[in-house]
């Protein structure tokens, strides 16, 4: 009897334990993953030696896929999308896009997500169909402005991807660059040319998390970093002339919270 009851204890036990075991279990540990993004993401910009997604993949196991191009804005996400489709076609298990604060720096109008047209539809509620007068809103695909350039580029992913996760990542908070005198971005305390603050790119990435259904990460409010004070300096390339691109340890400190962020997320369907 006392050896049925020790067997009976020992099975419920490994059953408990597997289970936690595969709670506990990171849900990117392992995968495939593409990032798409602008010189934070990009392997060759010397700000750091490891960027977010080498801590991602020194941590997790992550396989990284890595398409980020200094200067670029939201206008070039179809084309790092083609080229990953390119390269490792349907081969892969989710996409990251961090992006959106060259697009800021260039002045690129907020604009719309939607344009309104006046249509008639077939509708009836107790009563038999009946064609009747409606407002019907489409997704504006104005590459001219940061949610036309939203719009269209999830709109590709979707598409092309259709299967895939997808997770936008907000710009984090910026204060000056200046490389050279054909290169001088003040801090994000001020406008840019169209009027608007950092602040309202931020919004729009975030709104698109309910536009388009994808999972949308607040760097920028959780991983800390403020580069708009001395004391934060420690977080970025350099303390007078590059406070936009983090080094190695700001790196690190985004990537920690990534980590716990993405344990949120599926990263396959």
């Amino acid at each position: 009897m006392k050896s049925k009851l020790f067997c009976t204890i020992t099975a419920i036990l490994m059953a408990v334990t597997s289970v936690a075991q595969t709670i506990t279990a990171h849900p990117w540990q392992g995968k495939r993953v593409a990032y798409f993004g602008d010189s934070i993401t990009d392997p060759r910009n010397k700000a750091s030696v490891k960027k977010y997604w080498s801590y991602l993949q020194e941590w997790l196991g992550i396989n990284p896929y890595v398409y980020g191009v200094s200067g670029r804005q939201w206008n070039d996400i179809p084309r790092q999308a083609e080229k990953l489709r390119a390269e490792h076609g349907n081969d892969f298990d989710a996409i990251l896009i961090f992006i959106g604060t060259n697009d800021y720096n260039a002045g690129v109008p907020i604009g719309e997500w939607f344009t309104e047209k006046d249509e008639q539809v077939m509708a009836g509620i107790h009563e038999p169909k009946h064609m009747v007068d409606r407002k019907r809103r489409y997704p504006a695909m104005d590459k001219g402005t940061y949610r036309g350039r939203i719009n269209i580029a999830l709109d590709t992913l979707k598409r092309m991807f259709p299967t895939k996760q997808i997770v936008i990542i907000t710009p984090i908070h910026r204060a000056g660059f200046y490389a050279n005198d054909k290169n001088w971005q003040p801090t994000e305390d001020y406008t840019n040319k169209c009027g608007e603050y950092i602040s309202a790119y931020v919004d729009a990435s975030k709104e698109a998390a309910n536009i388009w259904a994808v999972p949308v990460i607040d760097l920028n409010a959780s991983c800390g970093l403020y580069p708009l004070i001395d004391e934060h300096a420690q977080y970025f390339n350099k303390a007078d002339t590059d406070r936009l691109h983090p080094n190695d340890k700001g790196h690190e400190r985004m990537a920690r919270t990534l980590a716990y962020q993405l344990l949120t997320l599926p990263c396959c369907f």
